[in-house]
């Protein structure tokens, strides 16, 4: 098997791309220089788009970790799933989104729902990984006051850590065949509020951290001033109306099936420990 791995420059396609090391991964990369170093592994230029064609030529597996956001997400993801259809990929393993739907109240997750639709036209085998937002990134949403503002309520999301997410790729990718046609959710081992993040999150990061619920209104009033497009404003609002309208709610045990060790906890997630 021949395994064409995307997103290695990044957090969680690098921490994929070093536990397959063993493999000697095709890295597909849109910058050379920063790819990382892995003995025996070939270094593609593949933008997401229609050129990639080339670049998956002879990969058999590929890891698409999904696009940076932008306002044309669909089309590059469309692209690149033409592009590794017509080069001959047999299986995509894709990183989704939980509860990724044509209707998602997460705007963003809407794009992961046209994704999905395309892979699953596409004629290639597919593994779909559903990941909730990430665990080790929502206390960062907090401004320079510590504080995280959003209408999200009294919602709560099992966010998942990201080195959760790159162990189940890992396991998947490992032994793609048995994994043909899932999809799978993966979670945080709890539902959390976002006062509960703050406070919790807070202590291990030695911040005082808090949440101010706000209007959706409030929300994009207070975000008016960052100069950023609607779609973008969009995305930002709707991570906390999703989790008010209990979106990312449901706590699954994907991760610990799949691994064979628990979830890591928000705690976990942020001091990098298991």
């Amino acid at each position: 098997m021949t395994l064409g791995l995307t997103g290695s420059t990044g957090q969680l396609g690098g921490r994929v791309a070093a536990q397959l090391s063993d493999l000697a991964p095709i890295l597909l990369v849109r910058d050379a220089s920063r790819a990382p170093d892995i003995a025996r592994s070939e270094v593609r230029l593949a933008p997401y788009g229609p050129d990639a064609a080339d670049a998956l030529e002879a990969v058999d597996t590929l890891f698409m970790v999904s696009a940076a956001e932008a306002f044309d997400r669909r089309d590059q993801h469309r692209a690149f799933i033409d592009a590794a259809a017509r080069a001959g990929v047999g299986h995509i393993v894709y990183t989704s989104f939980s509860g990724a739907s044509p209707d998602a109240d997460f705007t963003l997750g809407r794009d992961h729902a046209d994704a999905e639709q395309a892979i699953k036209a596409s004629g290639m085998a597919y593994t779909l990984l559903r990941d909730n937002f990430y665990a080790d990134l929502l206390p960062y949403f907090a401004d320079e006051q510590g504080v995280m503002r959003g209408p999200a309520g009294d919602g709560r999301v099992a966010a998942v850590a990201r080195a959760d997410v790159a162990d189940v790729a890992t396991a998947v990718l490992r032994d793609p065949t048995t994994h043909a046609g899932a999809t799978y959710e993966l979670t945080g081992p709890e539902a959390l509020t976002m006062a509960e993040i703050a406070a919790r999150a807070g202590k291990v990061l030695g911040r005082r951290l808090s949440f101010h619920d706000e209007t959706v209104d409030e929300a994009y009033a207070s975000r008016s001033s960052y100069g950023a497009e609607q779609w973008q404003l969009d995305a930002w609002v709707s991570t906390y109306t999703a989790i008010r309208n209990g979106e990312v709610a449901r706590v699954t045990d994907d991760v610990e099936r799949l691994t064979g060790h628990p979830a890591r906890t928000l705690e976990q997630s942020l001091t990098g420990t298991s």
